[in-house]
């Protein structure tokens, strides 16, 4: 597979404004495991490649596990992640898949008491921005270096 086109040239004001939205991220409370647990599942429902390899080498980074890391994507059969990051999964889960599912309340129900509405409000801008990567990625191919 080859790339289709270099996203980060062919429009620079686009990624700067992403990339915006990646720097209020990083202020976020939010523990930087947890995110990239995030952008780890996500990435896996998208089949994002780059994504995928970028957030592992940064969840490692982080200090996570590789057993942990190895099973991000069957999070509900392992006993290897807390209530807030199974919480976190299942709202990454719903929100990725929006358009199948439309958040149901049972899942609302699993994350509100494990986020206050800020954090809250930062997960959601973590999990649709790393839904916006994805898409730009796999759009134009851009491959795992």
């Amino acid at each position: 597979m080859t790339s289709r086109l270099d996203f980060y040239k062919s429009n620079p004001a686009d990624i700067k404004a992403l990339m915006g939205v990646e720097e209020q991220i990083n202020k976020s409370p939010l523990e930087q495991i947890l995110k990239e647990l995030v952008r780890l599942r996500a990435s896996q429902i998208n089949g994002c490649a780059f994504c995928l390899d970028m957030h592992v080498a940064d969840a490692r980074k982080a200090g996570e596990s590789e057993r942990r890391l190895a099973t991000v994507s069957a999070w509900r059969e392992t006993p290897f992640f807390t209530e807030r990051e199974r919480a976190a999964l299942e709202w990454t889960e719903a929100l990725t898949l929006v358009a199948q599912n439309h958040v149901p309340d049972s899942v609302w129900e699993a994350v509100r008491p494990h986020f206050d509405d800020k954090e809250l409000t930062d997960l959601t801008l973590l999990i649709t921005s790393i839904n916006s990567w994805n898409r730009f990625a796999i759009a134009f191919r851009k491959m795992p270096e």
